[in-house]
């Protein structure tokens, strides 16, 4: 396991995150930080049976874990190889006890790979993110969060879309998602003890079309995430934390890649969203304003 050190808050810390979302809303050129993107012409266009890695972070969310890993075991692709990275911490004891349990589970065409972190490092999702970029064999790597669930038909048709594409970012034009649910919705406390497969009541799920290649659905191609990482040359998203990182460094990936990436159709993408999020680390006032916001913005998104 790589060793992290987290350094000592610097005056400086908040103005960096405050200039770098500044300057990802398009006020500066990607180009001054990332100079070398790969064009098309550098991207191979590769056909037939493609291999995709899926990205996945876990800490505190063994009841979401679940679900997404389940899915790959009850709707296992048929015509792609599939490469499922998680990344977690060796504290979050029941994470920990539901890798074990899924290494067990032989999925043909499915390669399950535990990728052990630092909770320092966990909490700067940007870390892993561009540790499996650099590391991927993969013809496209999917990033995503371990909410997201790949349903029937979803990796099959996904790899039937990307045959022979080079585009840099690519998305699922629509996701099918739940209300944002409370923390005592029956779906967010799954029977954890037997560990076992569990599947979703498809009926709480709603559909919703996609604009952009939001966090949970940035596919980005093999070659180009090979190249440029994730944020990799933007170093203030690549240092640990003492606590959990909102995933701002998602809207600079897509503005050094000069996009907000190309719709293209996957069924089967669902997605669970909730109130609480397991991954606060805060006090239980920073948690209940955090959650009140998440309530907000939900509203105002309709």
């Amino acid at each position: 396991m790589t060793e992290f050190k987290v350094p000592e808050p610097r005056w400086s810390d908040p103005l960096q995150s405050r200039f770098l979302r500044l300057a990802a809303s398009g006020l500066l050129p990607a180009s001054w930080f990332l100079p070398d993107l790969p064009g098309p012409e550098k991207r191979a266009a590769r056909e037939g049976r493609l291999h995709i890695e899926i990205v996945s972070h876990c800490w505190n969310y063994a009841h979401m874990l679940v679900y997404q890993l389940s899915s790959l075991v009850l709707f296992p692709p048929q015509g792609v190889d599939v490469t499922m990275t998680v990344y977690y911490g060796d504290e979050d004891g029941l994470t920990v006890d539901l890798l074990e349990h899924f290494a067990g589970q032989n999925v043909p065409g499915v390669l399950w790979n535990w990728q052990k972190l630092p909770r320092q490092a966990l909490f700067r999702r940007a870390i892993g993110r561009n540790l499996a970029a650099n590391a991927s064999t993969a013809d496209w790597v999917w990033f995503t969060d371990c909410d997201v669930l790949f349903r029937e038909g979803c990796l099959d048709a996904l790899a039937a879309a990307l045959q022979g594409r080079r585009d840099a970012l690519v998305f699922p034009s629509a996701e099918h998602c739940t209300a944002l649910l409370p923390p005592d919705a029956p779906i967010l406390s799954p029977v954890m003890t037997p560990l076992t497969v569990l599947d979703v009541d498809p009926t709480l799920f709603s559909h919703f079309p996609r604009d952009r290649a939001t966090g949970p659905l940035q596919i980005t191609h093999g070659d180009v995430a090979r190249s440029v990482g994730y944020c990799e040359s933007l170093p203030y998203y690549q240092q640990p934390s003492g606590t959990w990182c909102k995933a701002h460094e998602d809207r600079a990936f897509r503005w050094l890649l000069r996009t907000q990436g190309e719709p293209i159709d996957v069924p089967g993408v669902f997605r669970i969203r909730h109130v609480a999020k397991g991954r606060y680390t805060g006090s239980t006032l920073n948690t209940r304003v955090r959650s009140g916001l998440r309530r907000l913005v939900a509203r105002l998104k309709g």
